[in-house]
């Protein structure tokens, strides 16, 4: 997959920790020179001191002042995600304007190990997901190369979130960020909200099918995704398209079940399975058109 040189969203807000010398022993080094030079020369008690400055430190990581110290392999995984965002980005305004509609961007959240979300507290072993209540995607890149390593998608074995020297596996990453950007799209075609509406009224069985529906539509908007990124940038390269089949296979959840107890359980399905998956992703990818991606038919 061809991403770099191209645009790169502003929609992102990196809060990562940094890779090299931010912290000792989960203290800011910054914070306590500041609280210590209080108190040699202005009489401040020194905890108090220090107890601001972890105030405005707070308050600027949650406003999404990006990290400064990121490693190399941070910096990529940052222009990878924002160039990536930036597809999306490039694809739904056009879509939606077709439709008389405005097409409002998420913001994208990079973070490291565990976050507060609008949806309420989350970790990275969740995976990414998107929180229709503040309109974010969330993703701690780690999970690429958790993605690789545990569920064998293609790619290089121990690359450290994204290698600067080696772009295999790129594809089915970006994927994972287009299905997520797809529930963005549900939520604002108001999808989303029929879909609760209508799981409120149904047993377990019947929520979980609508659960399945839901998810199977938004692979099938990442495949609208790449369809239209491929027309206008020819982007992919050869081996891309299986590389993202391959990774929908080892997503479903029949594949997830079998692998994890040795049998599946349909009724208990929210994603679909691999064949569904993989379907619903060609179907988006070959029409690129939103009219093909009618699940709930």
């Amino acid at each position: 997959m061809r991403w770099k040189g191209r645009r790169v969203s502003e929609n992102v807000e990196d809060r990562r920790g940094g890779g090299r010398g931010a912290k000792a022993g989960g203290i800011s080094i910054i914070g306590l020179i500041v609280a210590f030079v209080a108190w040699k020369f202005f009489g401040v008690d020194p905890q108090q001191a220090y107890q601001a400055t972890k105030q405005v430190t707070s308050a600027g990581a949650t406003q999404g002042a990006a990290p400064t110290n990121l490693t190399p392999e941070q910096q990529e995984a940052s222009g990878f995600v924002g160039t990536v965002l930036a597809d999306t980005e490039d694809t739904w305004t056009p879509i939606f304007k077709q439709q008389g509609v405005q097409y409002v961007s998420p913001k994208l959240v990079m973070f490291s190990g565990a976050i507060q979300s609008g949806c309420g507290s989350a970790e990275s072993a969740m995976g990414p997901f998107y929180c229709p209540a503040d309109q974010k995607v969330y993703i701690d890149t780690q999970f690429f190369k958790d993605m690789r390593q545990q569920m064998g998608i293609s790619g290089e074995q121990n690359q450290s979130e994204l290698s600067a020297k080696d772009e295999a596996g790129d594809f089915a990453q970006a994927y994972v960020i287009a299905h997520e950007v797809g529930h963005h799209v549900q939520n604002l075609l108001g999808i989303s909200s029929q879909v609760q509406q209508a799981r409120k009224q149904a047993n377990a069985a019947q929520g979980n099918q609508l659960s399945v529906r839901l998810e199977l539509q938004a692979d099938c908007l990442a495949g609208v995704w790449a369809n239209h990124t491929q027309q206008r940038t020819q982007f992919l390269d050869k081996g891309d398209i299986e590389e993202a089949m391959d990774a929908a296979q080892k997503i479903g959840d029949d594949y997830l079940q079998k692998k994890a107890r040795g049998y599946a359980v349909p009724d208990s399905f929210t994603h679909g399975t691999s064949a569904q998956r993989m379907q619903w992703f060609n179907t988006g990818m070959k029409t690129g058109d939103i009219n093909s991606c009618d699940t709930f038919k």
